[in-house]
């Protein structure tokens, strides 16, 4: 009998995929993760994480399967709460729960769900993983789970062969609704449990608060760049090879206050991200105004009114040769060579169409369609088909 160890969140889903896992003849136990400690930065009064691991007791017991709490804040709290100051010090935006899945849930935690005897680790999940021949030997596929309103894959577009080796999604081919049903037939406690919210694990956090704790506030200018300045129609170079026009467009604009008119102030430029709208404290523009850029090394923030304003958009990213990841590495690009895929740059959004340019120093990304907001940190994934292939860090 193969042994799975269920990551429990004290949600529905992972409530269910314990359920499912049981009834296809596994042994299952669960494990609650206890990843934060600091109660000081959450927004609510009620403390999260005990309200969880209870939930996911009740439902351990309720399913009658063996249930233990790991703490793994001491991880956490180094692979991924440091990373994040780390990146908005360096004025990028980071995606924590990319990250997650990659450091903790199918690293440190499938470390020890093996060290438990587990022949393979299973999460709550929205997405179905195949398993296909190439050359002879058994290759993984990370493929969209089935409700299109709530494919995850995204997140765990870091994940490599060896993880999805061991990696079990058994509500991949539900949907949320037919999940919910499932937890209310069996009387589970999560049944009507609303989605988590916030960071993956610490629940509401405000954000700001949680890096001032961190990075020390400071007073710099909010610049207004208007939608017809002249540096939105400067000629376009004439240009020697593919990887040079795709350098240049991936770059976007470098904004010097001289291109704008001062509007407010800030707290420092590292606690904003691109396109962001809210917390800028400006009024009395006609439209809202938007982030279109960051400036950290000068303290210096630019936006734009207006969710249409030529400053958001872009047509081309680059990821760094060395933060380029093939889930399929068998479909890894040579130098020199392209492929057509659909891709996306944050999670929920629609695929777009894309070609992947690989050249020696990196990997470009170019959309078919202008690309709002395109931000440095995220993650860049794309997709053949229901199949996500590859993802990257957008430098």
């Amino acid at each position: 009998m193969k042994r799975v160890v269920v990551g429990l969140s004290g949600g529905v889903d992972s409530s269910v995929a314990a359920y499912l896992l049981k009834e296809q003849g596994y042994e299952v136990i669960g494990l609650f993760m206890k990843n934060w400690h600091d109660d000081s930065v959450t927004i609510s009064n009620e403390c999260p994480w005990l309200e969880d691991s209870n939930d996911a007791l009740l439902v351990a017991e309720k399913l009658g399967i063996p249930f233990q709490t790991v703490d793994l804040s001491e991880q956490y709290k180094e692979k991924i709460v440091d990373y994040m100051f780390k990146e908005y010090e360096q004025g990028r935006t980071p995606n924590p729960d990319v990250l997650c899945n990659r450091e903790i849930k199918f690293d440190v935690f499938m470390n020890i769900a093996l060290s438990l005897g587990a022949d393979y680790v299973a999460t709550g999940h929205y997405c179905r993983k195949g398993e296909i021949e190439v050359n002879g030997k058994p290759v993984y596929q990370l493929l969209a789970g089935k409700d299109g309103n709530k494919d995850q894959s995204y997140f765990l577009c870091q994940l490599s062969q060896e993880q999805l080796a061991k990696a079990l999604f058994p509500i991949g081919e539900l949907t949320k609704p037919e999940v919910r049903e499932i937890a209310m037939q069996l009387d589970l406690v999560t049944a009507e449990k609303k989605d988590s919210q916030g960071l993956c694990f610490i629940g509401k956090v405000r954000l700001p608060d949680f890096l001032q704790q961190q990075l020390q506030p400071k007073e710099g200018l909010i610049y207004e760049v208007v939608a017809d300045s002249p540096i939105y129609c400067q000629e376009i170079p004439v240009f020697n090879s593919l990887e040079e026009q795709l350098a240049h467009e991936a770059k976007g604009m470098t904004y010097v206050p001289e291109f704008g008119k001062i509007v407010g102030k800030h707290q420092g430029a590292h606690y904003f991200t691109i396109g962001q709208r809210k917390g800028l404290n400006v009024g009395g523009t006609k439209e809202p105004l938007f982030i279109i850029a960051t400036d950290v090394k000068n303290n210096a923030i630019y936006t734009g009114q207006g969710q249409y304003h030529p400053g958001l958009f872009k047509k081309v990213l680059k990821v760094k040769q060395d933060e380029v990841h093939w889930v399929r590495q068998d479909l890894a690009l040579k130098n020199g060579e392209s492929i057509s895929v659909m891709a996306r740059i944050r999670y929920r959004q629609a695929l777009q169409k894309a070609t992947l340019h690989q050249f020696e120093s990196g990997l470009y990304v170019a959309f078919e369609e202008p690309q709002s907001a395109i931000t440095e940190g995220q993650f860049v994934a794309w997709n053949i088909e229901d199949e996500l292939v590859g993802s990257g860090v957008i430098s």
